[in-house]
């Protein structure tokens, strides 16, 4: 199978997500192949929750990647689960216009840009 997708379930599964239980793991996947993971990390107060995507793409940032070419992102629900707005932009600022592959946990997949996710973005070309 393919490693994006099968390393976005494992990422799943390692989420703290206490509260209202929705698990989500993606799995970026930068220029040179590497396919650094995160999980939601979520907090009692909901507003301080840091959603899976982010946690992930951060963390590839932080350990030095600055080209994306794509990202997968496997979620607890059959209903396939695409990132949150915070997550849009986050995406569309540090990784651009890549591939978004979305995965259920029974196998199910469907893949879009992110130009199609968010369509309109704001980015620094408006500074």
């Amino acid at each position: 199978m393919d490693p994006r997708i099968d390393a976005a379930p494992s990422a799943r599964g390692r989420a703290p997500a206490r509260f209202p239980n929705f698990r989500a793991g993606p799995a970026p996947e930068d220029n040179t192949g590497r396919i650094p993971n995160g999980g939601n990390a979520e907090n009692a107060t909901y507003g301080l929750t840091m959603c899976a995507e982010r946690v992930a793409v951060l963390k590839a940032v932080s350990e030095g990647a600055r080209k994306f070419r794509r990202i997968a992102v496997a979620a607890d629900t059959d209903l396939l689960t695409p990132p949150c707005g915070a997550c849009r932009q986050v995406l569309w600022e540090l990784c651009g216009d890549i591939e978004v592959i979305l995965a259920s946990p029974r196998g199910k997949t469907d893949m879009l840009w992110m130009r199609d996710l968010f369509p309109r973005p704001f980015d620094a070309s408006f500074l």
